[in-house]
């Protein structure tokens, strides 16, 4: 065995020039089949069934999978196993989205008339367009290239990414007519990063109860400080006996005090609060406190309720430990 670097090299660039030349070749195929496609998938009260044999199933999973987060029910169905029961999972309210680039699997073309007979609508996906497959279905998206990305034309490449492309082409035309929001995608992946920035409310993060610290105005200056260290957030609130804030007293505020070498036991809350803090509702999203965080260059928010009373506070830290930021 020998490797040669710059021969792996140039089979790397002829291999994403032909998948790059197959993907572009499908535009001119599309057409009103693909509209018909996305009109028919949209129109089912059931799931979206895709099923593949080999190759083509690998990619009718991720296809399933695509769907399935963009809106669109959807589960994959192994043709082998479909034979053997799994076809009970395929009801007439459903659709069929079967994968093959010959159109000729055997254990595909089987069944074919069994889901005919049940009456659920089938789209196809394959580069046969004569084939068994073609001639069942109610619509068919031609995937078929010119050539394999394999040097022997042999292993499914170029094919597989054409079938990937007009799956993903379907998921974005169907979540784009379901009128699919970034919210909607975070409810399915409530996980990720996504789903955690979307789906997070202030309220579901912040430190509430005997947590938060706060103040009366009329509270005197040793007060005022142990509860600043007491609640360990760097401030306290100021807020009157209805829970309305007056104001915020932080450790910067402090250190400004100190150095105008005012008597500080004289003082009161009401005397050193910095009025009109930076606030925030508590059923926001916790993204919109870490912008606000960020955007005034604080790292504690106190949250108000829809009155507009006080029901908790909120940290970078508490927003850090959320994964918020």
């Amino acid at each position: 065995m020998h490797f040669d670097p710059a021969r792996a090299l140039r089979l790397a660039h002829e291999t994403l020039d032909i998948e790059a030349a197959a993907l572009l070749g499908l535009k001119g195929r599309l057409a009103d089949g693909f509209a018909r496609a996305v009109a028919l998938l949209l129109a089912v009260s059931g799931r979206v069934v895709v099923m593949g044999m080999g190759k083509s199933g690998h990619v009718g999973r991720k296809i399933a999978a695509t769907l399935a987060s963009t809106g669109t029910p959807a589960m994959f169905v192994h043709p082998a196993e479909a034979s053997h029961g799994d076809l009970g999972m395929i009801q007439p309210q459903d659709a069929v989205l079967a994968i093959s680039n010959s159109g000729e699997s055997q254990e595909l073309t089987a069944i074919l008339p069994l889901v005919k007979r049940l009456g659920a609508p089938l789209v196809a996906i394959t580069g046969g367009a004569a084939s068994t497959l073609a001639r069942h279905a109610d619509v068919v998206l031609n995937s078929g290239v010119e050539k394999e990305a394999c040097p022997l034309n042999l292993a499914p490449t170029a094919s597989t990414t054409a079938q990937l492309a007009l799956g993903d082409a379907l998921a974005v035309a169907l979540l784009d007519a379901r009128g699919f929001r970034a919210e909607d995608f975070a409810r399915s992946h409530p996980g990720g990063a996504l789903g955690r920035r979307l789906l997070t409310r202030v309220a579901d993060v912040m430190r509430s109860g005997d947590a938060v610290p706060r103040v009366g105005p009329g509270a005197d200056f040793s007060a005022l400080m142990r509860e600043v260290t007491r609640k360990g957030l760097g401030a306290t609130a100021v807020a009157d006996d209805e829970g309305r804030v007056l104001g915020i007293f932080t450790d910067g505020d402090l250190r400004r005090l100190v150095e105008t070498g005012r008597d500080l036991r004289a003082l009161t809350a009401r005397d050193v609060l910095h009025p009109s803090p930076r606030t925030v509702r508590d059923d926001a999203l916790a993204a919109e406190a870490a912008e606000l965080m960020e955007q005034h260059r604080i790292t504690v928010l106190l949250v108000l309720d829809a009155d507009g009373r006080l029901v908790g506070a909120v940290s970078s830290n508490d927003l850090m430990r959320a994964k918020v930021i």
